[in-house]
């Protein structure tokens, strides 16, 4: 039986999709019960989920020792083992991704992160990567660095399904859409089907907060301290309104007569980590049509224990003044949007960084075992 509370979730038009992946969650059926009991209809990875899920052990060991019994070496062996494991979680998807024409049923891989800055690098992995995984309802997720934005055009013209991961300013989220918008002219022009590429962009809300609320705190003052726990939804409510005008311009109109498929916002770090805030806080304040919530294990779990969604259809859309006042209430105080959205991207490029050369040594060192 489906939980009622992710029903009403994805009845107000959130696609629910997970944010973690593993050999043991697939074996298990944990990620086929989520499908068929919490309205779960996607998925995403990162390296961080891959290196926790490898480096745990469970479930990988045979493989480690077959991609060692053919020489691979650490990268060819990652590359192995998390595209397995993307290929096999689309296979338990497809039945969604059949269903909602291609919409849901998603599972996305990421773009090793050593290559966020190297735009032909990151266009040439995602078609590897595209092919490696061989399922048409898989998504390769790109940063949204300014040297990523020709590899979003490049991959999406090539006709590969992008997801495009750690947006933080409504300015590159803006070069995102146009980047998208750009790939799929180049992909008609190719004579590709346009109805076949789909695109999420990946815009990042909690830690928004917990670089804002920092500096909030250091200020100390009753104004400062009242506006924690508000830029994050401030900032992803906009980038909705950023998303409907775009998608309303008659560029965007053209491509949609054509097939096109409108490129929907995903909100990701909806995991809160602020004890002191509600815990589906990114959930029911980010409530609005067309949109995907990718959640972690904890915060799907509190969604369907206690998530209360009755009052949130204008969550978003009818935020849009009070959003605005939040942002201009921080730059009031000396918190520089920019300074904020810019340290953000380069502090997640980094976290990524270290999760792939843990993932890394954790491999190299199971390998050596089986010499």
């Amino acid at each position: 039986m489906t939980n009622s509370r992710t029903r009403a979730l994805s009845d107000a038009g959130v696609s629910i999709w997970l944010d973690d992946l593993s050999r043991e969650r697939i074996e298990s059926g944990s990620l086929a019960a989520a499908v068929e009991t919490l309205s779960v209809v996607g998925v995403t990875t990162n390296p961080t989920i891959f290196q926790k899920a490898i480096g745990a052990g469970v479930g990988y060991g045979p493989r480690i020792a077959e991609c060692a019994s053919r020489g691979f070496d650490a990268e060819a062996t990652i590359t192995e083992l998390t595209s397995t494991d993307v290929a096999d979680a689309c296979d338990v998807l497809r039945g969604v991704y059949d269903a909602t024409g291609g919409r849901d049923g998603r599972v996305s891989i990421e773009v090793e992160p050593h290559l966020a800055r190297d735009t032909a690098g990151t266009a040439a992995r995602a078609l590897e990567l595209w092919s490696k995984v061989n399922r048409e309802n898989a998504m390769i997720k790109i940063p949204a660095t300014v040297e990523g934005l020709a590899a979003i055009t490049a991959a999406t013209a090539a006709g590969v399904s992008v997801n495009i991961t750690l947006i933080f300013s409504l300015e590159r989220y803006r070069q995102v859409i146009n980047a998208y918008l750009t790939g799929l002219e180049q992909a008609r022009a190719a004579g590709l089907d346009l109805s076949k590429i789909h695109s999420v962009a990946s815009f990042f809300v909690s830690r928004v907060d917990t670089e804002v609320d920092a500096r909030l705190e250091r200020i100390g003052t009753a104004e400062a301290l009242e506006l924690k726990g508000k830029a994050g939804l401030a900032n992803a409510r906009l980038a909705y309104e950023v998303y409907e005008e775009s998608f309303a311009s008659e560029r965007a109109r053209h491509l949609a007569s054509l097939g096109a498929n409108r490129q929907r916002p995903l909100w990701a770090s909806t995991g809160v980590k602020d004890p002191a805030l509600p815990d589906t806080l990114y959930v029911a304040g980010l409530v609005a049509p067309n949109v995907v919530n990718t959640m972690p294990e904890a915060t799907l779990q509190a969604v369907a224990d206690h998530g209360d969604f009755a009052d949130a259809t204008a969550a978003v859309t009818g935020a849009y003044a009070e959003s605005n006042q939040v942002l201009n209430a921080l730059d009031a105080l000396g918190i520089d949007y920019a300074v904020v959205t810019e340290l953000l991207e380069i502090e997640g490029l980094s976290k990524f960084d270290v999760s792939w050369d843990e993932l890394t040594a954790t491999v190299e060192a199971a390998l050596e075992d089986q010499a």
